[in-house]
């Protein structure tokens, strides 16, 4: 059960930020009403949701996700002194693959610190999103892409393994249409994964319920299962019918300018 969200505002620059699709330029005052209703679906799931700042710096500062991975440890099972908090909880700072994004985590640091005694860091050469991690329970999906490169993966998995959990690497870097690793798979519990059907064949997806989302729909695989919901994206209405079929409470957001600029329902926050 998640209890804690951080979010950040869309700067006045939001515009400005990287993007590797041509769907327009997004206008401010629309993605302002979007990023509000995600606020608000995430106290809809009983979360306390910490409202950053916008950082004029940063125009991609609103996809904090990218940041920093949060976890809880699954069995208690952290060696002695590794544990950050005192519930076994553990932070670790990514190391973005856009230089643009580099100071984006030193910014992130602060605010963790404020919930985690100690926080990891991914370091050089090693290069890391957030974006490119789907934790799956107590295994983690590390996507190899063009922002997370080999040294950071095996940096982030052996963080993960001295912590009880399990990691595999997932190369998505000749997969077409996608970002990072979320852009195609979701894990929405109940051992369900969300894929696109680029990555539905994956050996190493053998042993879940894959929930396939039709061509199309891809953009609609970057859902967030939070507590008793799914968040999901609107305008996808054969995913939206296939979770309401399996019997999911969905809360259906408007992301259309955060889509313009690669981005999805799970980059907007760090969820703990």
């Amino acid at each position: 059960m998640f209890k804690h969200a951080i979010t950040r505002q869309p700067g006045a620059n939001y515009q400005d930020g990287l993007t590797t699709v041509d769907l327009g330029v997004p206008d401010l005052e629309k993605t302002l009403l979007e990023h509000s209703g995600y606020l608000t679906a995430l106290k809809t799931c009983g979360l306390a949701v910490l409202e950053l700042e916008p950082d004029l710096r940063f125009p991609d500062g609103t996809f904090v996700e990218d940041t920093a991975i949060l976890l809880s440890d699954p069995q208690g099972t952290c060696p002695q002194g590794t544990c950050s908090s005192p519930n076994g909880g553990a932070a670790i700072l990514t190391r973005p693959g856009a230089q643009s994004r580099l100071d984006e985590v030193s910014e992130m640091k602060d605010t963790l610190l404020a919930f985690f005694p100690e926080v990891a860091q991914i370091s050089a050469p090693g290069t890391l999103d957030g974006g490119d991690i789907c934790e799956a329970g107590s295994h983690f999906f590390i996507g190899i892409s063009l922002r997370t490169n080999q040294a950071g993966a095996q940096q982030l998995a052996a963080w993960l393994v001295a912590r009880g959990y399990s990691a595999s690497f997932i190369d998505i870097r000749q997969v077409a249409g996608i970002l990072h690793l979320k852009s195609g798979i979701s894990y929405i519990g109940d051992n369900r994964l969300v894929v696109i059907d680029s990555l539905a064949g994956h050996p190493d997806f053998k042993g879940y319920e894959l929930i396939r989302v039709v061509p199309g729909e891809e953009y609609a695989a970057n859902c967030i299962r939070v507590n008793d919901y799914v968040l999901i994206a609107a305008g996808f209405p054969k995913f939206e019918a296939t979770l309401r079929k399996l019997g999911y409470k969905l809360l259906v957001l408007d992301m259309s300018e955060f889509q313009k600029m690669d981005g999805g329902l799970s980059c907007l926050s760090l969820r703990f």
